[in-house]
């Protein structure tokens, strides 16, 4: 798997969706926690205040009953026993909302038991003084007993009710404190996780920011990469296809559509309407083919005939392979190329093959015909010569003798000219192992083989040790034989040949004449101080029968150099000739090292 960096991937901008997501989530979460928070405080406050306030009312409504029962005493007005009678049910009235206000707290429900026994014994005592004053019963001692008794559990209240509004108040300072820090703490709270929300979405806007642009600049260069392809299809003479593995579904470019002679787009892209265009007789091949390629997943290079819409034929080799994107989905990408030029130039290559294996068949049975046929009536002719010359020359005319002459000198030349045809056509074939040999052993041969020449020449020959390489060793010793042969004929009158013979090892880019690369040859020169040429001919002294001097001034056929340039090649070698008219000729020969 190719390594990604996470910012720049695909899965980065999910995770800050994702982050974002939930912290903006989380951030409702204590913010509605808060509110609730903030709710229960505001209503524990108010529950404070309205247990103190019922509980000033419990006392207020207990001295109203005090103050009507001494009002009645006093005046025996019945008038004054109203806020009495009212005093019972506002009581219970407000102890229940205190019990009900107080639930939650077991301090205030211990206290509302103790403040109850005390209000039950408050109001038996002003129920007993009521009694007493209704009933003329009126005894001071034991009223004033009651009066006494009434006004400590009175006090009592008091105390209890000042114990619990003190138990209270500590409650509205536990809960105002919490309050004031719920209050406090949740704006900074909030504040914080919505700018932590949107420096995340701000970095995610950054980050598709970014990769729009990305993709823009991705678009127009996918454009020009489109529109880059199609030229080079149409260039090229090909087009691409492509079927979807998951959806079953083809796709053809523009220069597909041409290719078969339609206009692009013209019919939606399908095997089905491809297999309509293909020859008749490479039916099944196509179908087996493209058989295989389900199944192999893979599409080989085949080539097979279309019958374009025009009703031209041409020929078409397909190729294709599975590519899978980042997504993990596989496309079957495939090319189409028009080969018919190629098709058609293979099997005029063919023909020409055939054309040349028929000639050389020819050229062998020349060959054939030059060493047996030809030959043979040669020798016949040079033996009547022999024999007419060595019984009959001397009764012949002076013109008779003249013209024997001639026709022996031509029949020699006759001999040589076969020879080195035959020559010739055994170099000009590529045939022949290669050895590693000494060079110095095969030129001793080639000298061996004129030494004759060279003695009658009085010719000297100055020589540099030669390389061990791999070459044809029966063709080197021939290219050595023909340049050596080639200095002693052309040599100066009554000057003694001097031929000399170097070697070295270079490099191609360092010498003039060689491509300018590395590769390594053994230089090898022969030079000597013949009678030279002129420089412009340097090129044509290699051509098959070329000849720079009369025959009669110089023997030869004007093959022996020719055969040496095609020794060189058939070593992959390179040679030249450089001369001076009246000084010399130098022969340079470049044999690779390997």
């Amino acid at each position: 798997m190719k390594n990604i960096q996470l910012h720049k991937s695909p899965l980065f901008l999910r995770i800050i969706f994702v982050l974002s997501a939930a912290i903006i989530f989380f951030t409702a979460g204590i913010t509605f926690k808060h509110i609730t928070v903030l709710k229960k405080s505001s209503v524990w406050v108010t529950n404070s205040y309205e247990v103190n306030i019922e509980l000033e009312k419990l006392i207020s409504y207990l001295e109203d009953a005090e103050t009507g029962q001494l009002g009645y005493t006093v005046t025996k007005d019945k008038s004054f026993l109203e806020p009495y009678y009212n005093s019972k049910e506002l009581i219970k009235t407000s102890f229940d909302k205190v019990s009900k206000l107080c639930k939650n707290s077991r301090t205030q429900q211990t206290n509302l038991k103790k403040l109850l026994s005390l209000i039950n014994k408050r109001q038996n005592h002003l129920s007993q003084s009521h009694f007493l004053i209704k009933q003329n019963k009126i005894n001071n001692a034991v009223l004033q007993e009651n009066l006494v008794a009434g006004k400590q559990v009175m006090d009592s209240i008091r105390r209890k009710v000042d114990e619990m509004i003190i138990v209270e108040k500590k409650l509205l300072n536990v809960r105002q404190e919490a309050y004031q820090d719920t209050v406090n703490y949740t704006p900074l709270f909030i504040y914080l996780t919505l700018v932590v929300s949107l420096v995340l979405v701000t970095i995610a806007f950054i980050k598709m920011n970014d990769d729009l642009v990305v993709l823009k600049i991705a678009n127009n260069k996918l454009t020009v990469t489109n529109q880059a392809s199609s030229l080079a299809e149409i260039v090229g003479k090909f087009g691409s296809w492509q079927l979807n593995l998951d959806t079953n579904e083809y796709f053809f470019s523009d220069n597909e559509y041409r290719l078969l002679g339609c206009e692009p787009q013209s019919f939606k892209a399908s095997l089905k309407k491809r297999l309509e265009f293909v020859h008749p007789e490479d039916l099944d091949y196509v179908i087996g083919t493209t058989n295989v390629m389900f199944a192999n997943k893979d599409l080989p290079s085949y080539t097979y005939r279309i019958i374009r819409k025009d009703g031209e034929i041409r020929y078409f080799r397909g190729m294709g392979r599975i590519v899978e994107n980042l997504s993990r989905n596989k496309t079957f990408v495939g090319t189409t190329s028009d080969v018919t030029d190629e098709i058609l130039a293979n099997k005029l290559l063919e023909e020409r093959n055939r054309e040349l294996e028929l000639n050389n068949k020819e050229l062998i049975a020349f060959n054939y015909i030059a060493s047996h046929d030809l030959q043979e009536p040669l020798r016949k002719i040079e033996t009547f010569i022999s024999r007419l010359i060595d019984k009959d020359f001397l009764i012949l005319s002076e013109s008779g003798q003249q013209y024997l002459n001639k026709i022996k000198s031509s029949t020699n030349r006759m001999r040589v000219l076969i020879d080195d045809l035959l020559q010739f056509s055994r170099t000009n074939k590529s045939e022949g192992i290669f050895e590693v040999s000494d060079l110095n052993a095969l030129f001793e041969i080639a000298k061996q083989e004129l030494n004759q020449a060279i003695d009658d020449k009085n010719a000297e020959i100055i020589k540099t040790d030669l390389p061990e390489t791999n070459v044809i060793p029966f063709q080197i010793q021939q290219l050595f034989t023909n340049l050596i042969g080639n200095s002693l004929k052309y040599s100066k009158e009554d000057v003694a040949p001097i031929i000399k013979i170097s070697s070295s090892l270079v490099i191609s880019k360092n010498e003039e004449k060689l491509p300018d690369n590395k590769d390594k040859f053994y230089k090898i020169i022969f030079e000597d101080n013949g009678i030279g040429f002129d420089q412009e001919y340097a090129d044509k002294i290699f051509i098959l029968f070329n000849r720079l001097h009369n025959k009669n001034e110089y023997s030869g056929t004007g093959i022996g150099l020719a055969i040496c340039k095609k020794i060189v090649e058939n070593h992959k070698g390179y040679i030249f000739a450089d001369g001076t008219l009246g000084i010399g000729t130098k022969i340079t020969i470049y044999l690779p090292t390997s």
